[in-house]
């Protein structure tokens, strides 16, 4: 069997993310049970137009805006002749619309998460006024007859609204940290912020909230985790007792989540919010913005989510705090999130039984239910 994911970034883009990671973990398990997956993304600096990547191959071409017109391109000069049998669509705000292109090959979209009010935050207000209430709507309007799959009901839900309305929800996959044992928690209240510095993250919402909270809990520390372009700017605002560590290990950030007592996600919206996830799979709950997708994988985690203000978090947090400080909970296996090989198996029979290709790969299903 041979699959196609069109995506405007792989995993390798400076700019990566969570959806991203997703793809990544789903075409890699994919090609160990004999899958063959391509996926066609942006070129990236200093890598190949075309390389094999953890068994599946990666071809780039275009940039951020261009990428779209290059994968028509490519199509048309190459993988029409290919013998592809599937198709996945993935839609990150400004999608490939592939099934207006490919007429022969059985298209199936994936999405993670809407745009619209984040769009305020990325543009200038005219462009935002017209992505958020013209070019989003037009977009997402071209995928209401083809079936979708969205990472959390939130994200279907939105699509719904768009009038996309053959929406199936898949899990969300995590991969918990190999640790022997976890770290203890610190003797001081802590909160964990684990985020880009980005305007849609909101990182001085919790600047704003700590600063106040240092009145009745002037002990507290907040670490905040993650590169950005408002990294400095939310370092020259931080008071005393807020460190932004701006980018660290991938170990370093575990310790820390592990060894806060609560993790705080102050997005405007996510897909999922792997995050959350993470934090909890180290026995760290979360306080989360009441906003789609982390609402999602908040509650999943056993978290609480609150009014999206600076406001909730300063009446909030010194209760989650003590609560925590006094009574630690377990870690929660995955985190309400599940092992990359069952998300990779279900979204495989998913997007076979919306294209109208199970019977057909029937046997290959049996195979990958095995794996998984």
């Amino acid at each position: 069997m041979k699959i196609l994911i069109l995506t405007w970034r792989d995993l390798t883009h400076e700019a990566a993310g969570g959806a991203e990671v997703y793809t990544e973990k789903v075409a890699a398990s994919w090609a160990r049970w004999g899958v063959d997956v391509t996926l066609f993304a942006a070129a990236v600096a200093d890598r190949p137009a075309e390389e094999l990547v953890n068994g599946y191959r990666v071809v780039r071409a275009g940039g951020r805006f261009t990428v779209y017109r290059e994968a028509r391109r490519w199509w048309s000069r190459q993988g029409r002749f290919e013998g592809f049998d599937l198709v996945i669509d993935m839609i990150n705000t400004v999608p490939f619309t592939a099934h207006r292109w490919i007429a022969d090959v059985p298209t199936v979209a994936f999405a993670h998460q809407t745009c619209e009010d984040i769009w305020k935050y990325n543009a200038p207000r005219g462009a935002a006024t017209l992505g958020r209430h013209v070019l989003e709507p037009r977009w997402l309007r071209a995928y209401r007859d083809i079936p979708t799959m969205a990472v959390s009901a939130s994200t279907r839900d939105a699509l719904r609204d768009f009038g996309v309305e053959d929406v199936t929800v898949v899990p969300e996959g995590f991969e918990p940290p190999a640790l022997v044992e976890l770290p203890p928690k610190e003797e001081r209240p802590t909160v964990v912020w684990c985020a880009r510095h980005v305007p849609y993250k909101r990182p001085m919402d919790l600047v704003q909230a700590a600063a106040r909270l240092r009145t009745t809990l002037p002990d507290l520390q907040v670490w905040m985790i993650g590169g950005g372009p408002l990294l400095e700017e939310v370092r020259a605002a931080a008071p005393v007792g807020v460190e932004v560590l701006g980018r660290v290990s991938e170990d370093e950030k575990v310790d820390r989540m592990a060894r806060a007592h609560v993790h705080v996600a102050t997005s405007l919206r996510e897909g999922w919010g792997l995050v959350v996830s993470e934090a909890a799979a180290l026995g760290t709950p979360t306080v989360a913005y009441d906003v789609p997708g982390l609402r999602d994988s908040t509650l999943a985690a056993g978290g609480q989510v609150v009014p999206p203000t600076p406001d909730a978090l300063v009446a909030w947090l010194p209760s989650a705090l003590r609560t925590r400080m006094a009574d630690p909970i377990e870690p929660i296996p995955y985190g309400g999130a599940h092992p990359w090989e069952f998300v990779a198996q279900q979204v495989l029979s998913v997007a076979l039984a919306k294209a109208g290709l199970d019977a057909r790969f029937g046997p290959l299903l049996s195979v990958v239910r095995d794996a998984a």
